[in-house]
């Protein structure tokens, strides 16, 4: 296995967490009908619930794009170890991304989403030069 599908793996991992991080903040502090009920409408996600859910909404984005580099590099035998470093900055800035969502850190949220962005097109360039 190629170290970006390694790193996939890792942030399919990552994003299984943050669920459960979600979770667990969000315990007792939404709508207990709401959450077991059709969501029709949008439901109250106060605070920091709001914040990890759209943590998890934004790696979701994320992971869909990133995944398409990986598998990318990765079939097409063009793995490098700029390739590789790119993977690694991904997930770490993913790692980061996290708690600057949580605990509101502003402006660095951005650029920490801005490091995995870029990580993520530079390995998607990559694959075609």
């Amino acid at each position: 296995m190629t170290h970006e599908l390694t790193i996939l793996t890792y942030a399919g991992l990552l994003w299984g967490l943050q669920f459960l991080a979600y979770l667990a903040v969000g315990h007792g502090k939404m709508d207990f009908d709401w959450a077991m009920g059709p969501r029709d409408q949008e439901g109250e996600r106060p605070g920091a619930v709001g914040r990890m859910h759209r943590a998890l909404a934004n790696h979701t984005e994320g992971l869909v794009l990133f995944a398409v580099a990986a598998l990318v590099v990765s079939v097409s035998g063009q793995s490098t170890g700029f390739t590789a470093t790119c993977a690694s900055i991904y997930l770490g800035a993913r790692l980061l991304y996290v708690p600057a969502y949580a605990l509101a850190w502003q402006p660095w949220r951005t650029v920490i989403w801005l490091v995995s962005f870029f990580a993520t097109m530079a390995m998607l360039v990559a694959a075609l030069i």
